[in-house]
């Protein structure tokens, strides 16, 4: 049997109603970000039944499908836009980040051929060091800029990305700079903004402790509508559940030493590795590797005796010694995922999906 993926279109419902009710009531619009799933069709008809009014994602074939679907829905391109695609994005985007004015020069030349006005969030770097402007006076001149010169762009709003790249966190004094940064717009521009987008899921854990910066009205949602990604120490989310389920046939058991024998070079990927020698231990290797999950190490088995070592491209390999249950070969493993590997097996053709409704019954994830 192929690997399989186990999707779990009540528990997604459940997750998304939770968390727009949640963001809500603290004044925070939540987009749903559809990218994490690739924007499989059945995942986001369930995320629009749950009440989001737009979605999000960084590749425009995503946004392209949910227009052509029909859902009553805006669409956001989180990517910055690259200048080769400018008459796609303007034709199946409502909104887009940006940062270069040079491109929103394009894109506002384009939303004039197609007879339409594109709306536009400009992006702040507050120290992660992906996209945006970094300089905070050039950022606010960028953004009236914006809204006295392009007569086929609107200016919704502004936002910022962190814990990305850099890995910066989500703190009340980095937002609270885009929130000073924001009204300084307003006073310029003399109307509000639309849009004060504080980041992504790793900008909840600051709603939950109350410490999200007054005028920060959004946020983009996606890991957390999938699986319980992040540690959320608040009541009101404690049913967050994951969504996702990954399952994998054993094809070899055996003992084996825990440290490689012979001169250490590099793997398949070109990364070195160290080895702590435990001695022979029982362990498995599964039809899956990195060619379907990304990194195997961050997989999570439910059998919670259970230990991923590692992987190729291929095949994973799980320590199993300790585990209560004596596996056999052919048996069937699960696992939840983290964020990549729902990314990296739901666009895997080599993985087979069984989507249950939320009418259905499906595996215990």
């Amino acid at each position: 049997m192929r690997p399989t993926l186990d999707i779990d279109l009540t528990r997604i419902y459940d997750n998304a109603v939770l968390m727009k009710s949640f963001l809500q009531a603290r004044g925070i619009n939540p987009t749903a970000v559809i990218k994490g799933f690739n924007g499989i069709d059945e995942v986001v008809g369930t995320i629009v039944e749950a009440g989001y009014d737009c979605v999000a994602s960084s590749r425009l074939h995503h946004l392209r499908r949910v227009r052509e679907r029909g859902w009553p829905v805006k669409t956001l391109a989180l990517r910055i836009p690259m200048m080769s695609e400018i008459p796609e994005l303007v034709g199946v985007c409502d909104i887009s980040f940006n940062s270069q004015l040079e491109t929103i020069r394009l894109i506002n030349e384009e939303a004039a051929r197609q007879k339409t006005t594109h709306q536009v969030v400009l992006m702040r770097d507050l120290g992660d060091l992906r996209e945006g402007i970094f300089a905070a006076e050039r950022f606010i001149e960028t953004a009236v800029e914006i809204e006295r010169g392009f007569p086929n762009i609107h200016l919704s709003g502004i936002g910022s990305n962190l814990a990305c790249y850099g890995t910066v966190r989500p703190t009340p004094e980095n937002l609270g700079e885009l929130a000073d940064n924001a009204r300084e717009i307003e006073r310029a521009i003399g109307r509000k903004l639309e849009i004060v987008s504080g980041g992504a899921s790793s900008s909840v854990p600051l709603a939950v402790r109350g410490q999200m910066p007054a005028g920060i009205n959004h946020l983009r949602i996606g890991a957390i509508l999938m699986y319980h990604t992040i540690s959320l120490a608040a009541d009101e989310l404690s049913e967050l559940q994951h969504a996702f389920l990954l399952t994998a046939e054993i094809v070899e058991i055996g003992e084996k030493p825990t440290r490689p024998h012979g001169e250490l070079g590099r793997d398949c990927f070109g990364n070195t590795k160290r080895f702590e020698d435990r001695g022979l231990r029982r362990r498995a290797l599964l039809a899956i590797g990195a060619f379907d999950v990304g990194d195997c190490v961050k997989l999570m088995p439910l059998d919670e005796k259970v230990e991923v070592l590692g992987g190729s491209s291929d095949h994973m390999i799980v320590d199993i010694h300790d585990s209560e249950r004596h596996y056999r070969l052919g048996e069937i493993m699960s696992f939840r995922l983290p964020y990549q590997s729902v990314l990296m097996t739901t666009a895997s053709e080599s993985v087979h999906k069984i989507i249950h409704p939320r009418s259905g019954r499906p595996p215990q994830v």
